[in-house]
């Protein structure tokens, strides 16, 4: 079995209520939740005229590879309702594969480790609420460090 962590997220329609179909839509498709961080709200990051986001970060079981886990996700996105337009705009639903074990793979259209998880706070404060200690396999630090390192100041805020 391989472990994936997997960041949700989603600012269009009842934010809650796609989180929570998408939660156990990956639970269903992908594999065993292990590990669900809380939600977090979160300002929209690169734009920003837009409402806010949900996020959440889920730790996931799961038998799939690499190429079968985003193809699963992309239909999860899609029956969530998430309509592709311009990068970073407004969605139902956004999936995205933070890590697969510890993997570093760059292929066209996949990339794990997600290359943009040090720069994004929204990020980084659910994954290390459930893994401060991972390392990321590229950067060689942990998931605090990390943390105590990002310079992004968008406002995350943890929600219950």
């Amino acid at each position: 079995m391989n472990k994936t962590y997997l960041l949700t997220g989603g600012n269009e329609g009842d934010r809650y209520l796609h989180m929570q179909q998408a939660r156990a839509n990956i639970e269903h498709i992908c594999g065993r939740l292990l590990q669900v961080s809380s939600l977090y709200e979160t300002a929209p990051w690169g734009k920003t005229d837009q409402a806010d986001f949900l996020n959440q970060v889920l730790l996931v079981e799961t038998p799939m590879d690499p190429k079968e886990l985003l193809k699963a996700i992309l239909a999860i996105e899609e029956k969530g309702g998430r309509k592709r337009t311009v990068k970073n705009a407004p969605r139902t639903i956004d999936i995205d594969i933070l890590f697969y074990n510890h993997l570093v793979l760059d292929e066209p259209g996949l990339s794990i480790p997600h290359p943009r998880i040090a720069d994004r706070r929204f990020v980084l404060e659910p994954l290390h609420e459930i893994s401060p200690d991972f390392v990321h396999p590229v950067l060689g630090k942990t998931i605090h460090r990390l943390l105590l390192e990002c310079k992004d100041q968008l406002a995350v805020k943890k929600i219950g």
